[in-house]
């Protein structure tokens, strides 16, 4: 019989700069119980695959770009695996210490209804100072509320404020486990995007449970470039409207008293020295960046006006998807 409590899926796509470094951490964790790794590659043509199928501490499930898709490959790592308990990671989301496995479990364990648990990130070492800052400050915010999220916490709130709302959906599958049972009933859907906070959302309406583990810790950031920044905003955008109803930054209004703000704000506003020494670029990228953000929401929000052939290229996705 199988004695596996959980399994550890990790998506990849030409990854092999990094993903030794996760797959190492991974496979180092501590538990008291026997755990798996299966790592799903769609097409990796920088050595990834290679580097892979030289291993045989891990589970490599191959297959094509085109098969690909953020909730449908998720769904087919729970599918072939056999545990209780399925942990997710991105092929560039590193184990910031041996016990993030065993973290989550022990979270999850806590209480049957909790169908799934989310991590804490920080941000890597080069990271700029805004990156580390806005990613302490997003799961600091986490940190002051209820560690398990349900509908329940307060019925009224969630019917009526789209921000709790969106807190009590947030999850993400750089750093998550679920339940397995859970997903047998709600799997992944099939979508472009947002797919752990849909299905966060969906196990949430259910009657479930979700919650937090500020100990299990992953390192992951991103600094984006200008036009990374509006185009993944843009999708952001455009897909919280599409799924969830939402609209951020919805008129130029918005658009330009949110600039006016965060330039003000990047200027003028000094952050806890063990971020970094600002320089006067950091301030003006800031602003720069922030400006794309909104940019990107009041696009996103708008896509409709648009030219089809313009929304395209002001997309990310669609470049991923298309390459």
């Amino acid at each position: 019989m199988n004695n596996l409590k959980c399994s550890v899926v990790i998506p990849v796509k030409n990854a092999v700069r990094i993903l030794p470094e996760v797959i190492d951490r991974v496979l180092s964790q501590k538990t008291e119980w026997p755990f798996e790794v299966i790592v799903i590659d769609s097409g990796s043509q920088d050595g990834t695959a290679e580097y892979l199928r030289n291993l045989d501490t891990v589970r490599l499930i191959e297959i094509s770009p085109s098969d690909f898709g953020h909730g449908r490959t998720r769904n087919l790592g729970v599918s072939i695996s056999s545990s209780q308990f399925v942990a997710f990671l991105t092929h560039d989301a590193v184990p910031k210490d041996d016990f993030w496995l065993a973290n989550l479990v022990a979270v999850a364990e806590t209480d049957t209804q909790i169908a799934g648990v989310f991590g804490r990130h920080v941000a890597r070492d080069d990271a700029s100072p805004y990156t580390k800052y806005d990613l302490d400050r997003h799961f600091d915010g986490f940190g002051k509320l209820p560690l398990v999220h349900s509908r329940a916490l307060d019925e009224a709130r969630y019917e009526t404020e789209q921000g709790w709302r969106q807190i009590m959906h947030f999850y993400s599958d750089n750093n998550s486990l679920m339940r397995r049972s859970v997903w047998e009933t709600i799997p992944y859907p099939d979508v472009e995007f947002a797919e752990d906070q849909l299905w966060a959302r969906a196990v949430i309406e259910a009657g479930y449970k979700k919650a937090y583990c500020a100990d299990a810790v992953v390192i992951h950031s991103h600094d984006y470039g200008l036009r990374e920044q509006f185009s993944r905003a843009f999708d952001e955008s455009r897909n919280f409207r599409k799924y969830f109803g939402y609209l951020l930054s919805p008129t130029p209004f918005h658009l330009f008293e949110a600039i006016y703000r965060f330039t003000i704000e990047a200027f003028s506003q000094d952050l806890d020295p063990r971020y970094g020494k600002l320089r006067r670029r950091d301030r003006l990228r800031r602003a720069l960046q922030r400006s794309m953000l909104v940019a990107g929401h009041c696009a996103g929000a708008n896509h409709e006006i648009f030219p089809a052939w313009l929304a395209r290229r002001m997309s990310l996705d669609e470049k991923l998807f298309r390459s």
